[in-house]
Formats: structure tokens, sequence, C-alpha cells
């Protein structure tokens, strides 16, 4: 099948990449794992099959994430890794796809390049970016172009962005490199301290989708996890409560709620009041851990509602703004 020059907007996310096709929807959502051979340099696997290989890879072999904190760290790992998504996504094109990228809301203008240079290495004719929460506001269904307030919190792999938005862009935003991955390592320090058991991310992640929670729950919980004890040095299978969830996610979820609290001091009167009328939206993955909705409507005072289709609402975004890609030749062209 041949791709004729697409329209593709991605989610670049520090977990997951998600793709949106203009008249297909998403096409694509794999996690943002490379394994590489690191003596031959050459990628063995991108996306769920990487996945698999986390934490159980012999020497040579390594599977990383070359995305941290929502930027790249490992530049030519993230072109490998885009080129197969592309590639993926158009077949064997003819003409090269336009790109429209997401970006956190605080990245440098350096690490703005290094997105535009691997998707332009990658194949794209023409890269263009967006800031995460307006793209997620846009996903969520939110008319953005009105003036008034709408306040967005999305919460991803590696940040959160905090964005009020009106007439179509940022009026107070903050990012914040607290989201799902340091929910991850607070579940992994704390079963460290508490039961003396390393466990790994996977693990710390599948507790964090099963039985975390930042909210009181009205009944307990509880799951079964193996890990290494440490002073055996043995497997050792222990049951794990979702009151002991709370208590080591309570720290990351409460940095959350500091940051948005700063981010509406910082707002303009009149469109504080829209918010307090209007709610505030969440998106992302990150916000599924159960009770984050209800923490942050009670630290603010606000309704809080949470998006349909969180995880996708920036990919959704992204595709709907593809549509205006001539409109914005000039403004977000780089």
């Amino acid at each position: 099948m041949f791709g004729f020059g697409q329209d593709i907007g991605i989610d670049l996310g520090t977990a997951t990449v998600l793709a949106f096709v203009k008249g297909k929807g998403i096409v694509l959502r794999e996690p943002s794992v490379v394994a590489v051979d690191n003596n031959t340099k050459e990628v063995l696997a991108v996306g769920q099959e990487a996945r698999k290989m986390l934490g159980r890879t012999p020497g040579n072999i390594v599977a990383t994430r070359p995305l941290k904190d929502g930027v790249i760290s490992d530049y030519t790992v993230t072109e490998k890794m885009l080129k197969y998504f592309i590639s993926k996504i158009c077949g064997r094109f003819i003409f090269a796809p336009r790109i429209m990228i997401c970006i956190p809301s605080q990245v440098t203008e350096v690490e703005k390049k290094a997105v535009i240079d691997a998707a332009s290495q990658a194949g794209a004719r023409k890269v263009y970016l967006i800031e995460e929460p307006i793209a997620a506001a846009i996903g969520a269904g939110i008319d953005i172009s009105k003036p008034c307030g709408n306040m967005i919190v999305d919460i991803g792999g590696g940040t959160t962005d905090i964005a009020v938005i009106s007439l179509g862009g940022s009026v107070v935003s903050s990012s914040l490199k607290v989201a799902g991955d340091k929910f991850d390592e607070a579940i992994v320090k704390y079963i460290k301290k508490k039961h003396n058991v390393i466990i790994g991310d996977r693990t710390a992640e599948d507790l964090k989708v099963n039985i975390g929670c930042v909210y009181p729950k009205i009944q307990d919980a509880e799951m079964d996890i193996r890990g290494r004890d440490m002073a055996t040095g043995l497997p050792r299978t222990i049951t794990i409560y979702s009151s002991e969830m709370l208590e080591a996610l309570m720290e990351p979820a409460l940095q959350i709620v500091d940051a948005v609290h700063s981010v509406l001091e910082k707002t303009p009167p009149e469109l504080a009041s829209d918010i307090s009328d209007k709610g505030i939206y969440m998106t992302g993955g990150g916000c599924l851990v159960d009770g984050l909705d209800k923490l942050l409507q009670e630290k603010t005072g606000i309704n809080v509602m949470i998006a349909q289709d969180t995880v996708s609402c920036v990919a959704l975004g992204t595709g709907k703004a593809l549509d205006n890609l001539d409109a914005l030749d000039g403004k977000y062209r780089k």
C-alpha cells in the first residue's frame, strides 16, 4: 500500500506513542520502548515487543525508553523509533508525510529542535509542534477558540501539563516532571522500605492500575505480587493493600495538586471565575489513578471532570488540529 503524503498527528509520550492519521483516526498505540543490541547498535524490537523485554535482557541487549520526562533523552534511538512507527503507518510512502507532534508546554528551544530534527530524519516532509494541554483540550471536546477560560490538567507518563486556555492559546501554564512514572517509582520505593522486597517497574505499574488510589477507598482492595527479598535474595510473594498504595502515592499526588493550585493563583480573575463555573478537565493516562479527581476537587473546591477516552485525548486533539495545517503553516511551522 502506498501512502500519498499523509498527514499524521503523533502524541510522542514518555510511556506510549499514539498516532492519528487524517481520515482514519488512531491507527497506532504502542509503548515508547526500543530494544537495541549494544554491540551492533541495531534495533531489535520496538513498541509492544520491546516492552516485554524491559528488565529481562542479557548484557548485550538494552531495552530503553528514549523519552524521559516528556523530552528526548536518547536522540538516535528516538529517531529510529519514529522511523519504525512512521513506516508502519504509511507503508512505503511516495510522498513524505506532514507530521504534527505534541510537546510538553514548558520545553526549551533545544528540546523543540531535537523533536523536529528527529521527526525530519525519520522521514517527515514538514514538522509542526503543538503544546500538549492545547491538544488535550481539543481532544476532550472543549471549544478553545472562545474568550473564556478552560483549565486542563494532562497527566501523562513523564510530565503533568497544566494550562489555562482561552482564545486558542495558553494564558498560564506549568509543566511538572511528576506523572505516571513518578507514581511507579514511589510504589517501588515504598515496597522496598516497608516490606524489604524489591520489585520492577512493570509490577509497580500493575499495582498502580489495579489497586492504586490517592483517596481513601470504602473497601480495601488487595493484590499479590512477587519480588526479590532483600534479606535472602530469593523470590517472595507478598500481599499489598490499597490503603498502602494510598500512603505510597500521596506525595506525588499532592505535588500535582500544589502545581494546579499555583497555576490557579496566577490565573487572571475573569478566567478564574470561568474555571470555577465550568470546572477542571483532567486528561492523560495518569489521571486514571483512583481518587485523583476527588483529591483535586477537595483541595481546590472546584468541580473536576475526567475527559472521555483520557488516554487518547492528546492524540485525538492533534488529529483535529491536522485539519488546520494549512492555516498553521505560518504559525507553528519550525
